[in-house]
């Protein structure tokens, strides 16, 4: 075997009486000497080696820095020789990889990794990776990354206890720790866990004396009763909609430093319908991602498609629309990878992932599904969709929408066709005079027409050159700046209005009639025909001009001139962006033509009629009315927008052009060529994708246990934490998805139904040491209620609680002064009626300033998509419960109900403990309570609701009520 030529230069650091010269196979069988065995346990990548490289190497030989030439994210890169023309890994010889002598080295310039980098690797890591690679290096791909596969269920010794097969892997990891699981949960824990998981409010009394009795009869069947009840509540939707709508970072406002108000309430109405119709998760997914694309859309598919424009949208004067787009485009992005893969793929937006396998380019491939959508950082205005009440209406609706485009296009299109056919007909039109009601004008021989100087919002161009007899058309060209595509896109270009008048040699002038603009492509907010009747939408490259544009302008009747005639042009340029900046055209050229055939197409029967169509499609859709939401629409294919990767992520310093893609790691479709966001969509929900059936179970697994099998929701990759169960969130996830059929209701009714669920959240002592954070699932959950729970089981306990469904948002009492807005007018005005008292996925959700009540127990403020809410315990939450007027208002309607009851004092105050509980407090619990209401009572004599108030209260901040 042939020496490494640098072998013996250093010596390397003993391992305990490990020779250092030794390798290969004589290597192992002294390890396995020492192990009292001859052949070592096999080395696995995932669990051994890849947590070693991560934490010592990765940061210098990664995604982002391949220090010399060698990254341990790719196996083909640690295979190969580095710049030095050393080999860091040789397969099976662990005494000729660089790898082994780097690590083992005490030469400060050879030793792995430098002091200045991090601490040494430990003895018990340099031997798994030497026996690692004398095993063959074998690699594997990150867990997370591999098809989940079915394992056979493991075995356990008490094969009673499990009730579903996912007890199994929960029991057998419990007893391989040689601990045994909790018993099970009385009935009103259970009861009272199992309703605020699958709907978020508590049972009732009554719910709880109708259970109890068919539980002493049958447990199962009684259980069983309860969930399939609490699935087909409506209630259900509303607590699980909060859940997506913090991935969703939905909010009732643009975000940034203006947050003015935003019409998007109906796509939250869509979650939780689609929730109670346990519409199947792929389809749920396909829908908001891509429902715009689908063949025959409806109007629900098209509001679902606002998912993603819930992005914020910068209304600050003096703004980039084009950066602010670009924004948005890359947080479509960044919460599509969270939220159905939880993978950092966004730190792949400067640069190659740092310890997983995504290089820089796989994220400008996967921007390329989303850079070509036609909204932009404009107010959400475009576009936007009406969507009524009522769903046939919503379906209605959308199909005239959908028909208007179809129809506008349409005629556009007719236009082009005789544009090409007419090509020749074009001769330069060359101004004799140009001037400018701001800045300077000045005109080529070829006739080019250059803006230049300070060119305000509004600036007029006048153009004139001697008539030409017989014009029918004239065709308007603009140019960018620059003539070199990477600099594209550049500022708006927009003609807003034209006007052409024949002026006669006596100075007379007579305005010439102008019918219809043709442009190269229909794109954006601005509808080219308005260039004839507006001074504010036209045609034009806006807000930003991504290459040439041109349109043809059709006279309504040939110019008849005479000699000495004169023809003015009057460009008007009145559209702004970025927060007020104009939008002038800088660079173009006018032709006309004298060819018959452009009037008899604008005065063809059949045009004439398709315009009657148009019209008359607006007038229906204005009748039908309805709020407007800002959805997903593609923009046509003549107007795609340049993807282009940015160099470093800054989108001023364009890269090489890339097409729409999907990272190899993740498995991509077969089909690479021409990948729409469709195909994306359904890319996602396939069975390739190895991620989201994992992810999603684990969602839905964490909101019921408070902790997921992976803890890290966010993150499955390389730097999150690695499954506590793997077998099991295999097992889960392929339920889920083949079993299930991407029921979420059918998941979660396995999961609430199981032994591991049912278990009794008190603890022993044993499990507290050996396993204080529950990662066994040992006992059962014990965890906080969510925010919005906080409030709606407070509402429901006090009798207040309204059951009123969809709409628009409402404003619950919050404290004097919370919501200022800067800007505008907006004031926090209180709702009256039942909308004080609706559930809190209605509550009005302001990005810069939260709903205090939510954002004390840990609410994200939805700028970002959330993929998990980590609970705190701060004295600020009791302030929030002890004097939020909400709060004060809903124990004083507890007090009210309490003493309802009838009886003693002692009687009313088991009441309302029951109320949170349903089991009769203790004796030294109600003693307190009653030493509270004493007193209140002496301050107070004459008021019986007052001292009652208190205790309500004290009741509403019992670690027992804000617990599930």
């Amino acid at each position: 075997m042939k020496a490494h030529p640098n072998e013996h230069s250093a010596t390397p650091a003993p391992i305990k009486g490990i020779p250092v010269w030794l390798s290969g196979a004589a290597f192992m069988l002294f390890v396995g000497t020492l192990h009292g065995h001859a052949s070592p346990e096999p080395i696995e990548f995932n669990r051994d080696i890849r947590p070693i490289l991560s934490k010592h190497c990765t940061a210098c030989h990664g995604g982002v820095k391949a220090a010399g030439g060698i990254s341990f994210i790719y196996r083909d890169k640690a295979l190969a020789k580095g710049k030095s023309g050393e080999v860091a890994i040789v397969p099976g010889n662990p005494g000729e990889s660089e790898l082994i002598k780097r690590i083992s080295s005490t030469d400060e310039d050879e030793v792995m990794p430098k002091p200045e980098h991090g601490a040494r690797l430990s003895e018990s890591e340099i031997i798994k990776l030497k026996t690692w690679i004398t095993q063959g290096a074998n690699w594997s791909e990150h867990w997370a990354f591999v098809p989940p596969k079915q394992h056979p269920l493991p075995q356990v010794k008490d094969a009673s206890w499990g009730k579903v097969p996912l007890d199994a892997w929960i029991l057998a990891k419990i007893e391989s720790e040689n601990l045994a699981p909790s018993p099970n949960a009385p009935p009103q824990e259970w009861l009272r866990r199992v309703s605020l998981d699958l709907v978020g409010i508590p049972p009732t009394l009554e719910e709880w004396e109708s259970f109890s009795a068919e539980y002493q009869n049958n447990p199962r069947s009684a259980k069983e009763h309860v969930v399939d009840r609490l699935l087909s509540s409506l209630r259900f939707g509303e607590r699980w909609a909060s859940m997506w709508l913090d991935l969703a970072r939905y909010a009732d406002t643009f975000g940034y430093e203006k947050d003015p108000h935003r019409d998007i309430w109906p796509w939250r109405d869509w979650v939780i319908r689609a929730l109670n119709a346990d519409m199947p998760f792929d389809q749920f997914t396909i829908k908001q991602l891509a429902g715009d694309l689908l063949p025959s859309p409806t109007g629900d598919d098209l509001l679902a498609t606002a998912f993603h424009r819930n992005t914020q949208n910068n209304t600050e004067g003096g703004t980039d629309d084009e950066e602010f787009r670009v924004a948005a485009a890359l947080d479509r992005v960044n919460t599509t990878w969270t939220a159905w893969q939880a993978t950092t793929f966004g730190c792949t937006q400067c640069h190659s992932h740092p310890y997983d396998p995504f290089p820089h380019k796989d994220y400008y491939r996967f921007l390329s599904f989303f850079n070509n959508t036609e909204d932009n950082d404009l107010n959400d205005d475009f576009p936007r969709v009406a969507f009524p009440d009522q769903p046939s209406t919503r379906d209605t609706a959308v199909r005239l929408w959908k028909e208007r485009a179809t129809l506008r296009n349409k005629i556009n299109d007719s236009g082009l066709t005789l544009e090409k056919r007419l090509s020749q007909s074009w001769t330069r039109w060359t101004p004799t005079e140009a001037s400018a009601s701001g800045g300077a004008l000045a005109v080529s021989d070829s006739g080019k027409i250059d803006a230049s100087g300070t060119l305000p919002v509004g600036v007029k161009y006048t153009l004139s050159m001697p008539a030409r007899e017989g014009i029918t058309a004239l065709r308007l060209e603009i140019s960018p700046d620059s003539q070199d595509p990477k600099k594209w896109p550049e500022r708006g270009s927009v003609l807003s209005e034209l006007k052409l008048t024949l002026v006669q040699p006596d100075g007379k002038k007579e305005a010439v009639p102008l019918r219809e603009v043709i442009a190269d492509y229909l794109a954006g907010p601005f509808d080219p025909q308005e260039t004839l009747n507006s001074d504010k939408g036209g045609f034009g490259g806006y807000p930003v001009l991504t290459g040439p544009r041109w349109c043809v302008i059709v006279l309504d009747a040939p110019i008849k001139t005479i000699e000495g005639a004169k023809l003015e042009l009057l460009m008007s340029q009145g559209a702004v962006y970025n927060g007020g900046q104009g939008t002038p055209i800088r660079h173009f050229v006018w032709s006309t033509s004298t060819d018959a055939q452009w009037l008899e197409w604008v005065q063809s029967e059949t045009h004439k009629t398709e315009l009657a169509q148009l019209k008359g499609l607006d007038s229906e859709l204005q009748k039908l009315g309805g709020v407007k939401v800002p959805i997903l629409a593609e923009r046509s294919s003549g107007g795609l927008r340049a993807n282009r990767m940015f160099i470093r992520g800054n989108r001023l310093t364009p890269g090489d052009d890339v097409e729409p893609g999907i990272p190899e790691v993740s498995r991509p479709p077969q089909k690479q060529d021409g990948l729409s966001r469709l195909d994306m969509a359904q890319w996602l929900v396939s069975e390739q994708n190895t991620l989201t059936a994992r992810v999603l179970a684990n969602r839905l697994w964490a909101e019921c246990f408070g902790r997921g099998l992976v803890e890290t929701l966010e993150d499955f990759g390389t730097s999150g934490a690695s499954p506590s169960h793997p077998e099991l969130l295999d097992h889960l996830a392929l339920r889920l998805r083949n079993e299930h059929h991407w029921s979420i209701k059918s998941f979660l009714r396995e999961v609430a139904l199981s032994a591991t669920y049912g278990q009794s959240h008190k603890t022993s002592k044993q499990l507290l040491e050996s396993d204080p954070r529950n990662a066994l699932f040992a006992r059962g959950p014990r965890i906080r209620l969510t925010a919005e729970m906080v409030r709606d089981q407070s509402l429901a306990i006090s009798g207040l609680l309204s059951s009123k469904m969809f709409g628009a948002p409402v404003y619950p009492p919050q404290p004097e002064g919370v919501w200022n807005s800067t800007y505008s007018n907006a004031k926090w005005t209180t709702s009256e009626g039942e909308d004080r008292y609706r559930r809190g996925v209605y509550t009005y959700v302001k990005r810069t300033s939260g709903y205090p009540g939510y954002l004390t127990f840990d609410a994200p403020t939805r700028d970002a998509c959330s993929a998990r809410r980590i609970p705190t315990n701060t004295p600020l939450q009791a302030l929030v419960t002890l004097n939020d007027p909400a709060f004060v208002e809903m124990a004083e309607h507890l007090a009210k109900r309490m003493l309802s009851a009838g009886g003693k004092i002692e009687e009313q105050i088991r009441f309302g403990c029951r109320l949170f509980t349903l089991t009769t407090p203790s004796k030294s619990m109600v003693d307190t309570l009653l030493k509270l209401h004493a007193k209140a009572l002496a301050e107070n004599p004459n008021d019986a609701v007052k001292p009652l108030l208190l205790v309500a209260n004290t009741l509403l901040n019992m670690d027992s009520a804000l617990s599930r």
